[in-house]
């Protein structure tokens, strides 16, 4: 794996790494239906889903966005000196193919900008692209912002 052998920084525009498959299946999607409230009948009624264009149903793109979080720590490994990481945010999200119930989908990350705001602080931009097995189009590409804290800049500010 590329992270083994590069610093982050020195890892701009190098694929990083992929996630584990993860299974998306009809228990998921009703789950994530019922925490989000969009239970419409394409995510959670496969009788009604099997007369849409999809012939099945669908996750909530949302879901699978929701999935770069454990996408990313299985495909990127925090380094030594890291004390937390958090989503900062997206420049670009788009829902490239349906994800049907049963599929399996898995994150594939390119460093694309790497800056260190401050001391102890450093913000990634990684371009992921959700892959669906099987399938030629992904499921999702975006851009997607982190902010990476370091051990030593976390313990300055606690005793500053």
């Amino acid at each position: 794996m590329i992270s083994r052998i590069l610093k982050l920084e020195d890892g701009v525009g190098c694929e990083y790494g992929l996630s584990k498959w993860v299974c998306i299946d009809q228990a998921m999607i009703d789950a994530f239906a019922k925490a989000t409230g969009d239970t419409q009948s394409i995510h959670t009624d496969p009788d009604a889903a099997r007369d849409t264009p999809y012939g099945s149903t669908v996750a909530p793109g949302f879901l699978t966005l929701s999935l770069l979080s454990q996408m990313i720590a299985d495909a990127v490994p925090r380094t030594e000196s890291e004390s937390t990481g958090i989503n900062y945010g997206f420049d670009r999200v788009r829902f490239v193919a349906p994800v049907k119930a049963g599929a399996e989908i898995r994150g594939r990350f390119t460093l694309a900008k790497y800056a260190e705001p401050q001391p102890g602080v450093i913000e990634t931009q990684w371009n992921v692209t959700v892959e669906i097995k099987g399938e030629e189009k992904p499921a999702l590409v975006a851009q997607w912002k982190n902010l990476r804290f370091e051990k030593e800049a976390t313990a300055l500010k606690k005793a500053g």
